[in-house]
């Protein structure tokens, strides 16, 4: 059986388009679904711009953009993952990992500096898969056993956190985080690259038609011929490697691997994916999405931090509570269209 049986025999999950008989109420139902995250962060950031004078300043944008590009780029990875319906816990251990092994690697220069991170979170996200496809073991129980051993493991690598290792400021490597194209961060940039080539791959590769067929449904792809276990293994590397290169670029940026990074990125992730319109069950969402959802929460995060009076832990209160909704929201949406 080959894809194109499978792409007749399934629905795109992230095509806009609706059939042709589709209800106003339908529509209406898939549109909030997919650009509800869109609509939310359009409004909070008019409404943050007539609040304080400072938001929309260069050095609070600019300052927004950068912390936003890590946890994008992690982001990125966790999308396929949670497509399949997934879960990856151990992204937050992978980027702080990646940051010091960065660091590590850039006394070596800048290749060593980018490829000993890609290749040791890659490869505990590769061993991730295999546990996950092959063995059958839960994703929750695997990824969780993957964050505290890669926490473990830079812990070892930092004499129990105590040593900092120090990126030279005049390396290449350095001018990854340091560096600015037309006013905007290196990191930025990349970030956004690395998106609308996150969006080709899921939106219009037989990869991203696999991605889309295992999340609808694994036994039905699985008799029409998807490689469910080779995808699934895929995508849980490539949300390894995204963590591994988010920390690269931190530490570039930071010019030091800072070992206590990346506690919690792991939750912060999820959050911008869900927020962003894809479901937790798998089957359905898009990129474009999750960078909305990453920026929707930093921008809440900085609306605390210019009310000035809040006290940082409110940062997780707000966004715990805006995830709460977000769910019930596109769990009810979800009932309304196939009740309609």
């Amino acid at each position: 059986m080959t894809m194109t049986d499978v792409e007749a025999a399934q629905p795109a999950k992230d095509a806009p388009e609706e059939p042709l008989g589709a209800t106003r109420a339908e529509r209406l139902s898939a549109l909030a679904q997919q650009h509800g995250a869109l609509v939310t962060l359009v409004i909070a950031v008019i409404a943050a711009s007539l609040s304080f004078d400072t938001f929309l300043t260069g050095d609070n944008l600019e300052n927004m953009a950068l912390s936003s590009a890590f946890l994008a780029v992690v982001a990125l990875g966790m999308t396929f993952v949670i497509v399949t319906g997934g879960i990856d816990l151990s992204v937050g251990s992978l980027f702080a990992l990646g940051g010091v092994l960065a660091a590590w690697g850039s006394q070596y220069g800048t290749v060593v500096a980018l490829l000993l991170p890609l290749a040791v979170c890659g490869l505990i996200g590769l061993v991730n898969g295999v546990l996950i496809a092959r063995s059958r073991l839960a994703p929750f129980i695997v990824t969780l056993a993957a964050m505290l051993g890669a926490r473990g493991l830079l812990l070892a690598i930092t004499d129990e956190g105590s040593q900092t290792y120090l990126v030279d400021k005049s390396t290449v490597f350095a001018s990854l985080g340091q560096e600015k194209l037309f006013g905007i961060g290196l990191p930025v940039w990349i970030t956004l690259v690395l998106f609308v080539l996150g969006a080709v791959v899921l939106r219009r590769s037989r990869f991203g038609q696999y991605v889309y067929a295992v999340g609808g449904n694994e036994d039905a792809a699985a008799l029409m011929g998807a490689p469910v276990a080779r995808t699934k293994i895929g995508v849980y590397t490539l949300s390894g490697l995204c963590a591994g290169l988010a920390g690269a670029l931190n530490a570039a940026w930071l010019v030091s691997g800072v070992t206590i990074l990346g506690s919690g990125m792991e939750l912060e992730a999820i959050s911008a994916v869900v927020i962003g319109g894809t479901l937790l069950t798998g089957g359905f969402g898009f990129i474009s999405g999750s960078l909305v959802g990453v920026l929707l929460l930093k921008v809440i995060q900085n609306v605390i931090n210019q009310i000035g009076s809040l006290d940082s832990a409110y940062q997780q209160v707000v966004s715990g509570a805006f995830l709460a909704v977000v769910v019930i929201a596109q769990t009810w949406l979800g009932r309304r269209r196939r009740v309609l």
